[in-house]
């Protein structure tokens, strides 16, 4: 098994490559669908659950976890890894993101962010080094230098700013990182929908030097057009020989344009999220499983499906668990969610390794195009 953080780019087909990114934990096949475990536990879901849907990765939340039950606590348990029955790689965030969109009284400075905890109001600075410090008390394989987002829309000047201060960030989570093998530190590119300052940020952190960048600063509300041609500039400023990594997308349309354009991993809540509200993401589409076309139908959600909910049970079954707010109704739904975006990254797997990368994605729309199957 390999003791250090290594990828290798194994297929191309286009833009879009097929890999395997290699960790001490375990090996990490790309394009990778993250499911996020926000306060070390991915919603609905036992771990073992969650490894049953092909995920090789998780993401754990930084900003959650230093609130509750706290890094300097987990660390005391065992780390990350054991305290959630984990024993595959981990990826946290940095927790910049969470801070500028769910912390009261937060105040930005050169520092880092003083902010006021959403459960209790306690009081809270995080900055480059604190964010390193949690993150390597978590234990997790890939961690993510601090940044600022910066709410969009906003002018062009406002992210010029923004992302000259995540890049002096990038620099102090380098030296606050360390030397840690086995570990990996991944570098945000920022800039928001601007070329220049894309470029700007992707020649800083080269500098630098990080073992993966992400993109960040999208799927904010830009839309899909907008990140899409974003995407088709912004991860060819990044190494080639390094993962790159879009943060927080995203709808299953959304992952495919973005494995098509250069994206080797993706993470997003949408799966296990829409699971909790009775939506399934199939084949053919969206499926609101609440509506009353399922009461009676003794189909399953998904036919051409593997996982529990479509091999065991019906649409009737789970558009009546779903309407009387059972347990096992977002248990079902968010293992089938997740279970079909993995599928989905298998797909893409393959054909990128077949070259028949293009014949996919036009097939994967088509079905999309042609809407759920016939009612009853």
């Amino acid at each position: 098994m390999t003791q250090r953080f290594s990828f290798e780019v194994e297929a191309r087909d286009g833009r879009a490559r097929k890999g395997v990114i290699s960790t001490p934990r375990g090996e990490i096949r790309t394009p990778a669908f993250m499911p996020v475990g926000t306060a070390a536990t991915v919603k609905a879901m036992m771990p073992e659950s969650v490894c049953a849907t092909g995920a090789d990765i998780l993401l754990g939340n930084t900003y959650h976890l230093m609130l509750r039950p706290t890094a300097e606590r987990i660390a005391g348990l065992g780390g990350l890894h054991k305290f959630m029955n984990w024993d595959r790689p981990i990826l946290t965030d940095s927790g910049g993101f969470q801070v500028m969109s769910l912390a009261s009284l937060r105040k930005l400075t050169e520092e880092g962010v003083r902010f006021a905890s959403h459960i209790d109001g306690s009081k809270h600075m995080l900055s480059p080094e604190r964010s390193m410090e949690i993150q390597k008390l978590l234990g997790s394989d890939i961690v993510m230098c601090f940044d600022e987002c910066p709410a969009l829309p906003a002018t062009d000047a406002e992210v010029a700013k923004s992302m000259a201060l995540s890049m002096r960030w990038a620099q102090r989570s380098r030296d606050a990182f360390g030397d840690r093998p086995g570990h990996a530190l991944f570098g945000i590119q920022q800039g928001g929908v601007t070329k220049d300052l894309r470029a700007e940020s992707a020649e800083a952190l080269r500098a630098i030097e990080f073992d993966g960048y992400a993109v960040g600063g999208l799927a904010v509300g830009e839309g899909q057009e907008a990140m899409f041609g974003v995407l088709d500039y912004a991860p060819d400023m990044l190494p080639e020989d390094k993962p790159r990594y879009l943060m927080g997308v995203g709808k299953p349309d959304d992952i495919v344009g973005a494995v098509e354009r250069g994206i080797d991993m993706m993470d997003c809540v949408l799966p296990s999220r829409s699971g909790r509200t009775g939506q399934g993401w199939t084949r053919h589409g969206q499926v609101n499983m609440r509506n009353a076309r399922h009461k009676d139908d003794p189909r399953p959600l998904d036919e051409a499906c593997g996982c529990p909910a479509c091999r065991n049970y019906s649409r009737a079954y789970l558009h009546h668990v779903i309407k009387a707010d059972e347990i096992i109704g977002s248990m079902l739904l968010t293992w089938h969610n997740l279970h079909y975006y993995q599928d989905l990254m298998a797909g893409l797997r393959d054909a990128i390794s077949t070259g028949a990368l293009a014949g996919f994605v036009a097939d994967f729309h088509a079905k999309r195009a042609g809407g759920d199957i016939e009612q009853l």
